[in-house]
């Protein structure tokens, strides 16, 4: 059964439609009409959420943990809808979005069990001590409680595990947290038809309805309302540094200031280390290009960048080419990403630093990838070879020994991963490098590809600035629920009191 999307707000129970609309750009199929959102939207949405905190923020872990499950299952059973519209919009195939829907159906029921066992609430408790001298101690007691009604952007390249009910959302609902979310517009028939699922999960579970509210469109000043807020006290983003940064010095000029936890992206750098790039130069090439264009490149964990020593690059870099230049075209999300791609390799292929391995000529809404390659003196003495450009482009950056590599590494901005390749022989390389690569990034991988974050107790999908915003924070996995608690202290307070007791 088709889904045909109404193009409404759902603002705290209630479908709102809009004095003006603004039409959807799909990559196949029809466009649709969606409302655009003002201030006065987002208004409404927040005072409902902090009308709902009274009794979202002081229910049992019981009630959210179903309400996560309920949320779950609604989206399961709009499983064929939520496809159809999801591959018109973004151009992605339907297996991956199929994927991803298990991926954000996996994290709620994951989180819902995770905070069922009662761990991140980090309950702590020192008796009184009466009778101690000096001076007696009091009873005190410490645990986590939520912060209030939180702001969440959707993501363009994740339209379901990183945009309405995805991560961000996910977690601030599983601490007890309202959410009013901000709809990507470049998929804003996914985002509703997922918000019928939140929706219908509120109903279900009898939840105040201002627990989640999804506006949609609207200019820079819904999204500079939303920050803004008074009653909102935390926001989660996931897309690009410019966008992210501009909303986080907003959070910070606020009255009260409030945490920005913004994913803003990464180059991901991978170093070859000898004993691998002598034994395997070729198989790491060729996975290489594999994980680079995964997905026309459109993943923040993209590997971006190659370190490897100059004399033994040859084979790695003749594997990758061939990879490369055997990869079909690939649909891009959006024509702005297509062209800001097109835009990067150009900037990227005028730098007089790089040598081109690998050109190609994307067109429309295509992505093909570029190979370039450079040296460590070079790239250090260009910033802009550390930028990221979403898509398919690759660097070679060739190191003289490995204490050039090293000195790349502690060049470095921050990033979401960095990877190492290594065999048996390469680990007194690998100690030199680790208490570096763990400075710089929230996840460093051996002997693998980075793109594939894990939802897990373990997993940090974050790192030192500009990677993310707050480089003690993950944006996946469950303690991605702790960005949006704080720890109180209770001072001799009868049990009778305390806001939870177990």
């Amino acid at each position: 059964m088709g889904f045909t999307p109404h193009g409404k707000h759902l603002i705290a129970g209630t479908w709102v439609a809009g004095e003006n609309t603004f039409p959807s750009d799909p990559a196949q199929g029809a466009a649709h009409d969606f409302a655009v959102g003002t201030p006065a939207d987002v208004s409404a949405a927040v005072e409902a959420a902090e009308e709902a905190f009274w009794s979202y923020g002081y229910s049992s872990r019981e009630t959210r943990a179903a309400f996560l499950n309920a949320i779950a299952d609604e989206i399961e059973a709009r499983a064929d809808q939520i496809t159809e519209i999801g591959t018109q919009e973004t151009g992605l195939p339907a297996a991956r979005l199929e994927g991803e829907r298990g991926r954000t159906t996996g994290q709620l029921r994951l989180f819902a069990t995770h905070i069922l066992a009662g761990a991140y609430l980090d309950q702590r408790h020192d008796p009184a001590l009466p009778d101690r001298a000096p001076l007696p101690r009091p009873d005190l007691k410490m645990v986590q409680r939520p912060i209030g009604p939180v702001a969440v952007f959707g993501a363009s390249n994740f339209p379901l595990a990183f945009s309405t009910a995805g991560g961000d959302t996910a977690a601030a609902l599983a601490a007890g947290c309202p959410v009013v979310v901000k709809g990507h517009s470049t998929h804003p028939g996914t985002g509703e038809i997922v918000a019928e699922s939140v929706h219908a999960a509120i109903q279900s579970c009898n939840l105040h309805a201002g627990v989640f509210s999804l506006v949609q469109g609207g200019k820079r000043d819904v999204g500079q309302t939303l920050v803004q807020h008074p009653l909102i006290r935390a926001v989660g983003f996931t897309g690009s540094l410019g966008g992210g940064r501009a909303l986080f010095d907003l959070c910070a000029q606020r009255e009260e200031p409030i945490p920005f936890f913004g994913e803003l992206g990464s180059v991901n750098p991978m170093f070859v280390l000898p004993e691998a790039a002598a034994a395997r130069a070729a198989e790491l090439g060729t996975g290489w290009a594999a994980s680079l264009t995964m997905g026309a490149g459109q993943f923040c964990t993209n590997p971006g960048i190659v370190v490897i020593q100059k004399h033994q690059a040859a084979e790695f870099v003749a594997a990758a080419v061939a990879a490369l230049a055997d990869s079909a075209a690939q649909c891009m999300l959006t024509d702005g990403i297509a062209e800001a791609y097109r835009a990067g390799s150009a900037r990227i292929a005028e730098s007089e630093a790089v040598e081109p391995l690998l050109t190609t000529q994307p067109e429309a809404r295509n992505a093909t990838p570029f190979l370039f390659q450079t040296s460590v003196a070079a790239f250090l003495a260009n910033e802009d070879l550390g930028e990221e450009v979403f898509g398919p482009l690759g660097l070679v950056v060739l190191a003289e020994d490995v204490a050039e590599m090293r000195a790349l590494a502690l060049g470095l901005k921050g990033q979401l991963t960095c990877t190492l390749h290594l065999d048996a022989g390469d680990t007194e390389v690998a100690q030199t490098l680790m208490p570096v690569l763990e400075r710089k990034a929230g996840r460093v991988l051996a002997n693998g590809f980075p793109t594939g974050v894990e939802v897990s107790d373990t997993m940090v999908h974050g790192g030192p600035y500009p990677a993310s915003t707050n480089f003690g924070a993950t944006s996946v996995g469950t303690l991605s629920i702790r960005r949006f608690l704080r720890p109180v202290c209770y001072q001799n307070l009868p049990d009778e009191l305390l806001p939870v007791r177990d």
